[in-house]
């Protein structure tokens, strides 16, 4: 079968701390991601210095906003507060490290003296790649795999593969009688897919379509600031759509999958489609509040 398998490389231990490239393609994505923005912040003739405090904030707003985001999604849950509020146990969100990170950043602007929405405009940039570079890791540990399926580009269990942990009951038993020479899909409810349990092993790579999503997200970005006059704000918000919309179609192929979720939709989901929804009327809106034009290099 023409699908894509590969051995995870697994977490390891090393004395009382665990060590995963997830959380190391995770910081380098942090650290790219605020290179090319603070780039586009000095082509903008913006001050570096004061936006190098933006980004210590952003860093600090976006580890908060990624635990603490899936909070009211646990308690809605059923979960005991004190389990909710956990700081290192329970569903971490991108979503939330996006919405926390700029959150703490606008809060830093303003103390800087950087104006918002250039900020925002350059900081796309990097937010985009950011989440390239970051998705790396979850290829490497086999995270995020959604329902099984049977597409080509399904990610094939193989027997000996020790995916990510939350992919555990994923991986082949002693006893697991293999399908077409791949573990078989549990009997798990959703995790089962539209194959059905008993099938071959094979899901969809949820983290590889967003790899995707988001560097074709980048090249648009940058397709659109070189040919087009955007008003200020607009590049921004253009991304908040997209990736939005982009987490919220996604994110139906993982429900029953470990995160939070809100009656038939993933936190992820909601929120995506939240921001999604919000980025397109503000895209749509800025030219017609016509109270700011673009800085030199966005058109306007």
């Amino acid at each position: 079968m023409a699908v894509i398998a590969y051995p995870p490389i697994p977490i390891w231990d090393l004395g009382p701390i665990q060590f995963s490239l997830h959380g190391l393609f995770a910081a380098l994505g942090f650290v790219v991601g605020a290179w090319l923005a603070t780039r586009e912040i000095r082509r903008l003739g913006l001050d570096p210095v004061a936006y190098s405090a933006v980004l210590t904030w952003g860093l600090i707003g976006a580890l908060l906003g990624a635990r603490y985001f899936t909070s009211p999604a646990a308690l809605l849950n059923g979960a005991p507060l004190l389990d909710a509020l956990n700081p290192i146990r329970g569903n971490f969100s991108i979503m939330g490290g996006f919405a926390g990170g700029i959150i703490g950043g606008l809060i830093r602007m303003r103390q800087v003296g950087l104006p918002a929405l250039p900020t925002l405009d350059a900081s796309t940039f990097g937010l985009a790649i950011g989440t390239i570079v970051g998705r790396i890791g979850d290829l490497a540990i086999v995270e995020h795999l959604g329902h099984a399926t049977t597409a080509a580009w399904g990610y094939g269990v193989r027997p000996g593969y020790d995916l990510a942990p939350q992919h555990d009951i994923l991986q082949c038993g002693p006893d697991s009688v293999l399908v077409d020479g791949f573990c078989p899909v549990p009997d798990v409810g959703a995790m089962a897919g539209e194959v059905g349990a008993g099938a071959a092993g094979i899901y969809h790579h949820v983290a590889a379509y967003d790899l995707v999503g988001a560097a074709v997200l980048l090249g648009v970005l940058y397709l659109l600031t070189r040919r087009f006059a955007l008003r200020t704000g607009q590049l921004f918000f253009i991304w908040v759509a997209w990736y939005g919309l982009q987490r919220f179609a996604l994110d139906g192929l993982r429900f029953g999958s470990g995160d939070a979720t809100i009656g038939p939709f993933t936190w992820n989901q909601v929120s995506g489609l939240v921001a999604g929804v919000a980025g397109v009327l503000l895209v749509w809106a800025i030219p017609r509040m016509a109270r700011h034009e673009s800085p030199a290099g966005y058109g306007g």
